[in-house]
């Protein structure tokens, strides 16, 4: 028996979460109920007081992590077991922020040793770029830093990036460019100077379609200006595991950086596929992301259930998609500089966690996770948020906050967090059909009137939310913020019974599109795929044959 199904508890659960009464009336009944259902770990607070929980949901909750051996499966994590089975890979991006002891060993090596070196390397990389002593092939020092990455190797970097904005150093401008589109990389190429332009290869296996695709225009591009073969090592370095097939390309051992087969793409931005964000913000912020995530690991590793913040976060999810039927989850950062953190979050979830079959093999019979998505407030209020509020499906929802701006401006932020704050109010609080009388009769319509329109502006209210909070972005709080989601998807994935940590529909697409790309590119090569494929390659031929042919 495998799935929730295999918890002698999870009958009592879900008989309880049924019986629970409506959100406000909670509230009703307990008027320290959010002191109670509040806490605060590694400079962060959720308030997880408007969900529907009571203290004997929190028993309940402790009962099933008993019941899956959740202390044991974290620990298993952290001591650098091979946790992803299917791999036979330990999972140790915990490692890349010193939360491992010396003891651990992967792939034959001690683990903080390589994190330690390679640290020191990415310093020593930051300091000859801040300082003007990296040289481009005419001799002028390097301006500008294009990251070409995907997937992990992108995601991770552009997010923390763009946060730390207030940070940057401005002295080395950082790029990214992930998408295969040419118009990506041509509009970015389009503004730089090949003269004092390096570029950063993020790919393990250094054969990722998109990013080696993407290099290799990056390389024409500077081979175009006058740089040769030889010189492609002054504008070139790479985070890899292939360091062949790196040189191969023109760039020099010395320039490549390591990838562990420990550390999973979506969780790759604590190491040096975090060269952009410490060019971009110095090498003592990305130190500090890094303490930051080793509070949330410590935290995560040592506080009880019912004070452990990825546990309640990730168990609070379980039971609105296993028990009440949720299918989605917003995040809504109220802060600018986190606008793509929902994109972040939406790899690192749905790429861990969207799996059919439990680590037997046994094919799962409930969901493993939501859809995951959102947007940065106040813009969602204009949009989407008219679904939160009236439409029929159950969302849960993540707002973020941080209490203090970077940027004193007028009155600006304090209603962007009175946005927040009654956004999660309202949704659970909704307005009744008497209530919308009322305020419709005081405007003077007629009864026909207000029987007419009330009924369109009723909200059932009763939507839960979690409210998490930090004193001011900082690089040290984003890394809390982060390292919690990632506990949160460790911890779901335990008590789903899957493997968190392998991505195989990923690598479907990934062989399919290069049999795609051989029969678009070799025109004598048969249409042998399904009717559907054949007439859409059939027709991108037909149509640039024509382009070829002006």
């Amino acid at each position: 028996m495998t799935g929730l199904t295999r918890f002698p508890s999870n009958a009592a659960l879900s008989a309880h979460l049924s019986a629970l009464p409506d959100l406000k009336s909670l509230f009703a009944a307990d008027p320290a109920r959010a002191e109670r259902f509040c806490l605060s770990a590694a400079g962060l607070t959720l308030d997880y007081s408007k969900n529907h929980l009571t203290d004997a949901t929190l028993a309940l909750f402790a009962k099933l992590a008993d019941e899956a051996h959740l202390t044991d499966r974290i620990e298993e994590m952290f001591a650098g077991k091979a946790i992803n089975h299917t791999e036979g890979r330990a999972v140790l991006h915990v490692a890349l922020r010193g939360s491992t002891d010396d003891a651990v060993i992967a792939e034959g090596q001690q683990v903080n040793q390589e994190v330690a070196q390679t640290l020191a390397r990415m310093d020593d990389f930051v300091s000859q770029l801040h300082g003007g002593n990296w040289h481009g092939f005419t001799g002028k020092a390097i301006t500008d830093v294009v990251s070409i990455g995907i997937g992990g190797s992108f995601l991770g970097p552009k997010i923390v990036t763009e946060a730390l904005k207030p940070y940057w150093l401005n002295n080395v401008n950082v790029h990214f460019v992930a998408n295969i589109d040419g118009a990506a990389l041509a509009d970015k190429l389009g503004k730089l100077n090949p003269e004092t332009t390096l570029f950063i290869t993020a790919s393990k296996s250094f054969g990722t379609q998109e990013t080696l695709t993407n290099s290799e225009s990056a390389r024409d591009w500077l081979q175009a200006a006058g740089a040769r073969f030889e010189d492609l090592a002054k504008h070139f370095v790479a985070v890899t595991a292939n360091v062949a097939k790196a040189q191969a390309f023109g760039i020099a051992a010395g320039n490549c950086f390591p990838m562990w087969d420990w550390v999973g793409g979506r969780y790759s931005l604590w190491s040096a596929i975090g060269l952009p964000i410490a060019l971009a913000v110095g090498m003592p912020a990305f130190i500090e992301l890094l303490a930051g995530a080793k509070d949330m690991d410590l935290h995560f590793k040592t506080a009880p259930l019912k004070a452990n913040m990825p546990m309640l976060l990730a168990l609070i999810g379980i039971s609105y998609i296993n028990y009440h039927g949720a299918t989605s989850h917003v995040l809504l950062p109220y802060d600018h500089g986190m606008r793509a953190l929902p994109g972040y979050v939406q790899q690192l979830d749905m790429e861990s966690n969207g799996k059919g079959s439990h680590r037997d093999g046994d094919s799962a019979q409930h969901l493993t996770g939501p859809v995951i998505w959102g947007a940065e407030g106040t813009n969602g209020q204009h949009a989407f948020h008219q679904l939160l509020h009236q439409g029929k499906q159950l969302i849960p929802a993540d707002f973020i906050l941080p209490l203090t701006s970077h940027y004193a401006l007028g009155r600006h932020h304090a209603m962007l967090a009175s946005n927040c704050f009654a956004q999660s109010q309202a949704l659970m609080e909704g307005k009744s059909l008497d209530k919308a009388k009322q305020e419709l009769a005081k405007s003077g319509l007629t009864d026909q009137q207000i029987a007419s329109l009330a009924p369109h502006k009723v909200m059932p209210g009763n939507r839960p939310s979690n409210t998490l909070l930090m004193d001011k972005l900082t690089p040290k709080t984003l890394g809390a913020l982060i390292a919690l989601y990632e506990h949160k998807v460790l911890v779901q994935g335990v008590f789903w019974d899957i493997n968190s940590f392998d991505q195989w529909g990923v690598e479907l697409g990934k062989v399919l599109g290069n049999a795609v790309l051989e029969r678009i590119e070799n025109t004598d090569a048969a249409l042998d795929l399904d009717s559907s494929t054949n007439g859409l390659i059939a027709r991108f031929r037909a149509l640039n044959a024509k382009k070829g042919d002006a």
